[in-house]
């Protein structure tokens, strides 16, 4: 991905420790995607919703999605501010920028393991 939404660097470097495995690193991250995303969705507290942005910021940064890293943070603090204005914006950003970058990821995963890559729901 050309843009800065993908640090290349990261996951070129993820693509190397990992070997043999980061097909199923990537088809882990997008399974976790998917499951944070429905937390986000579901969430009925600001705890909850706090640790969905918090666990999907971590995957997101490990896996080199910067952009999409930076509006789960933004959100873990938002939830915690009071009044906390403008949360579900930010859950829209997050959804958005997930379906930005979910193709790259998709497309890597093919990549490395043909038979491996699921269509999206």
């Amino acid at each position: 991905m050309s843009d800065q939404r993908i640090d290349n660097k990261v996951v070129g470097e993820l693509r190397e420790v990992m070997g043999s495995q980061y097909a199923e690193l990537l088809e882990t991250f997008l399974a976790d995607c998917e499951k944070r995303m429905v937390q986000l969705r579901d969430a009925r507290s600001p705890r909850q919703l706090s640790e969905a942005a918090h666990s999907f910021k971590g995957s997101c940064s490990n896996m080199g999605a910067t952009d999409l890293a930076e509006l789960c943070r933004q959100l873990e603090v938002r939830v915690m501010e009071q009044p906390a204005h403008g949360i579900e914006d930010l859950i829209s950003q997050i959804r958005c920028e997930y379906l930005e970058v979910r193709p790259f990821y998709v497309a890597e995963l093919e990549r490395v393991s043909p038979q491996a890559v699921r269509h999206p729901v």
